[in-house]
């Protein structure tokens, strides 16, 4: 199904840890919702903590809805035998905004470089069927500049366009910030736009 094109899909929250073994080594995977590239390296610290015998605590990461901005990491396995499969699953699931790691226990048997890849691919794709991938919608933001004689007409369409209001100011002259669905923005730009005695500005 495609989504709409003001639509992105995430994770509600980090997943369970998973665990898939293959020859002895231990594969443990997770999936995080991140909204920085400054989150990745302390959730890759906690990790680590916690195997601390892991050898490699491989990842992949990306952030963005219309430009896509993403990182794969090897961590001392072959050359995009762990951090481009796992980067993989996060394409294969359509996610943003989201990082995936898997740490690799050695089992005492070597796996080779397709061994790895699919190992690292499956510890991803197990961790994120584990988590909760929610829809998101995108939003934007509209700055409303008006007098206080018209709050009545500016209500009358927050309401009738089920718009969210974020922030509002109401003295002589008023200011109220809308919350507005991105694929809704030239609409209802448009409405306010043709009432001469109120102001729109986009904000975000």
């Amino acid at each position: 199904m495609k989504l709409a094109s003001d639509t992105y899909k995430t994770l509600s929250k980090p997943s369970e840890e998973i665990l898939f073994k293959e020859k002895k080594s231990k594969f443990f995977g997770y999936a995080f919702p991140i909204q920085s590239e400054d989150e990745v390296k302390p959730l890759l610290e906690e990790i680590k903590k916690k195997h601390h015998t892991a050898g490699h605590v491989c990842y992949a990461w990306q952030l963005g809805i219309k430009t896509l901005n993403y990182r794969a990491n090897d961590d001392g396995e072959p050359n995009n035998s762990a951090g481009m499969p796992i980067y993989g699953q996060i394409q294969s699931f359509e996610v943003t905004n989201v990082l995936v790691a898997v740490a690799r226990i050695f089992g005492g048997t070597k796996l080779g470089v397709g061994g790895l890849i699919s190992a690292y691919r499956t510890g991803a794709q197990m961790a994120l069927e584990s988590s909760t991938i929610i829809k998101k919608i995108i939003q934007v933001e509209f700055e409303l500049f008006f007098e206080y004689a018209d709050i009545d007409k500016v209500m009358r369409i927050i309401k009738q366009e089920q718009l969210s209001i974020v922030s509002q100011k109401m003295e002589l002259d008023c200011t109220i910030v809308i919350s507005v669905r991105k694929n809704d923005e030239e609409k209802i730009n448009g409405i306010f736009s043709e009432l001469h005695t109120i102001k729109i500005k986009l904000i975000s």
